[in-house]
């Protein structure tokens, strides 16, 4: 009799990594194209899913496994969307929703600074239509998805204001 636990699609997760990338007090958004999946038409930020490539193609840094994939994630996102690096990458906060296609996801989102010994001006691949960098109180009039203007907000005001506010 096998006694490993067999895999239980009610633990199975579709997992992105979301970037705030902020510039002074200004922040990089995107409007997602019309053929996304998720979110079609709508102002966000950056993100994108965890794939095995992130970690298989690398030496592991245990026998068994491998450190800051996430990141690893978050960086190829940033550069595969909008042709940026960034830099000093911050936990923010995690959450979940079910695409209209019906796979469940867990966002992990993050804050970081834009890499200016890089910077160029922002390169949109086909998942884009359009960019902006704006203000807090310039994020407002755009169709952002729902809870993107939260972590814009988080960040802005920083973190720790922002868990005395929930709690």
């Amino acid at each position: 009799m096998n006694d490993l636990v067999k895999y239980d699609k009610n633990k199975a997760h579709y997992v992105a990594t979301v970037v705030i990338i902020k510039d002074n007090k200004k922040y990089l958004i995107v409007k997602r194209s019309k053929k996304e999946v998720a979110f079609p038409n709508l102002w966000g930020v950056i993100g994108g899913a965890v794939e095995i490539g992130d970690y298989m193609n690398r030496q592991k840094d245990t026998t068994e496994s491998w450190f800051n994939v996430l990141e690893k994630t978050l960086k190829r996102e940033v550069m595969e969307e909008v042709g940026l690096h960034v830099k000093n990458i911050d936990y923010l906060t995690s959450m979940a929703f079910q695409r209209p296609d019906g796979v469940h996801a867990l966002g992990l989102i993050f804050s970081s600074d834009l890499d200016k010994r890089y910077y160029h001006d922002v390169i949109l691949n086909d998942e884009h239509t359009e960019f902006a960098w704006v203000t807090i109180e310039e994020a407002q009039n755009f169709d952002l998805i729902d809870g993107v203007f939260d972590e814009l907000y988080m960040v802005d005001k920083g973190l720790e204001r922002w868990k005395k506010i929930v709690k």
